[in-house]
């Protein structure tokens, strides 16, 4: 039941793609000039914000112990650091790079708990960890010419292996018994004030914060990033994710890129129109998203008990 939700939970991540490039050309047809930094910040402001406001009404009676606000602090801090490096990165190499070196998490956990454990992984994990590494090569129409170690490759390297903290900080025993609905609020509320300061740094006129946001379509998609990409999919990960190892959900987080190509199909065109135009359905689609899910019910397979 855990696995089921945690891909529920990739699935409501995958639309964040879709919606947040039909709401930068939104944006930037609206505010000519500002630079993709400020809309990026501001986006995680007005995400995570309003992803607060929508669970206020659900903790107002809670109690905080200290350690809710520890993990949900902690988790901000893993999460809004890696989501702004991750964004940096992705101006200096394209999207397929960026999305294929966002999943070395799948390395880089196995060999955490190697290392922890003071084992070496077994031969499913293996198998495994190399068919995601294949599947999303495959996926994103990675070349060997295309992974050279410039600054976007290097800080998208650096953002995952931040991930790779906010994905260990829910495993950790000592949050365990902790209310997933309190953490997630902190989480978000942590996020939009982490970013608040830097969206007016970097913002042309104090004006540009408001204007920004002032479409019909700009808050249609900020309710579908809060509602759907923030609170919705946060909430299963905060609440399913310590029922597995931390190895084992970074191999189902990799299910995310195979519902974004999905989406892509069909959504783009009824976001933003002829501006954003569908993408057609490739055999690399479809043999990276097999790949992708071929690791992840390998995982799964239970053997019968002798």
């Amino acid at each position: 039941m855990p696995v089921f939700f945690l891909i529920v939970a990739c699935a409501l991540w995958g639309l964040s793609f879709p919606v947040v490039k039909a709401l930068h050309l939104d944006q930037t047809a609206r505010v000519p000039g500002v630079s993709s930094e400020f809309l990026a910040a501001w986006m995680q402001v007005a995400r995570f914000g309003l992803g607060a406001l929508m669970l206020l009404p659900f903790v107002l009676r809670h109690r905080f112990p200290r350690n809710e606000i520890r993990q949900g602090l902690l988790l901000a801090l893993w999460g809004g650091l890696g989501m702004a490096i991750q964004a940096d990165g992705l101006a200096y190499t394209p999207a397929s790079t960026s999305a294929f070196l966002t999943q070395a998490y799948c390395v880089i956990l196995p060999m955490w708990a190697c290392l922890r454990t003071r084992s070496l992984p077994g031969r499913r994990l293996v198998i495994a960890t190399l068919l995601v590494m294949i599947g999303g090569a495959v996926l994103s129409g990675i070349k060997p010419d295309d992974l050279r170690l410039g600054r976007g490759e290097i800080e998208t390297l650096v953002a995952s292996f931040i991930f790779t903290f906010q994905i260990l900080t829910l495993e950790n025993p000592k949050y365990e018994g902790n209310r997933s609905l309190p953490v997630t609020f902190i989480m978000c509320g942590g996020i939009a004030l982490l970013f608040l300061p830097i969206t007016f740094l970097l913002a042309p006129s104090s004006a540009a914060v408001l204007t920004a946001g002032a479409s019909w379509p700009t808050a249609f998609f900020i309710v579908i990033l809060a509602l759907c990409c923030s609170v919705g999919a946060y909430l299963l990960m905060n609440h399913f994710q310590p029922k597995v190892s931390a190895t084992e959900a970074g191999l189902i987080y990799t299910t995310e890129p195979v519902f974004t190509a999905g989406y892509s199909l069909f959504l783009p065109g009824l976001l933003a129109g002829q501006a954003y135009p569908n993408e057609t359905l490739t055999t690399t689609l479809i043999v990276g998203g097999l790949l992708i899910v071929a690791a992840n019910v390998l995982m799964q397979w239970k053997r019968k008990p002798a």
